[in-house]
Parts: C-alpha cells; sequence; structure tokens
C-alpha cells in the first residue's frame, strides 16, 4: 500500500506513549496499534481529527503517500 502512517515518529516526537494516546483520543489500544502498525485499510476523519488535536499536528504529520515500487517501474 502506497500510504504510509508515521505515528511512531510523532508519537516520539512528543514523548508519548501510544497508550496514553489512546487514553486522550477515547481509542482502544488495539485499533491504535493496528494503525500505527499501517495494518489499517480505513481511518475515520473524526479519528483523525481527534489523533491531530491531541499530537497537535497536520494530517500529513501521520499519513504519507510513497508510491510502490513496483507501481513506479509499471508506470515506466
Amino acid at each position: 500500500m502506497a500510504i504510509k502512517v508515521n505515528l511512531d515518529r510523532v508519537l516520539l516526537d512528543r514523548k508519548m506513549s501510544l497508550t496514553q494516546l489512546a487514553e486522550q483520543v477515547g481509542i482502544t489500544l488495539a485499533n491504535l496499534s493496528i494503525l500505527k502498525t499501517g495494518k489499517a485499510r480505513a481511518v475515520r476523519f473524526s479519528t483523525l481529527d481527534a489523533l491531530c488535536r491531541e499530537l497537535d499536528c497536520q494530517p500529513a504529520d501521520i499519513l504519507v503517500y510513497e508510491p510502490d515500487e513496483d507501481v513506479k517501474l509499471a508506470a515506466e
């Protein structure tokens, strides 16, 4: 998948644990972990809004588009 999740980097920058963020945002630790590892297939805007509010960041700080190598090669 070409969408990468940088939640671990943002958490490190904020010196915050995943557990702390889960409590502040009101999301289960399991669901937040799925998002952090990039295994989530969807993110609600309300969740993204809560994450950005608590982390004082922009959505682009958490989600990044990086084309897959095989897609790049096929386009050439």
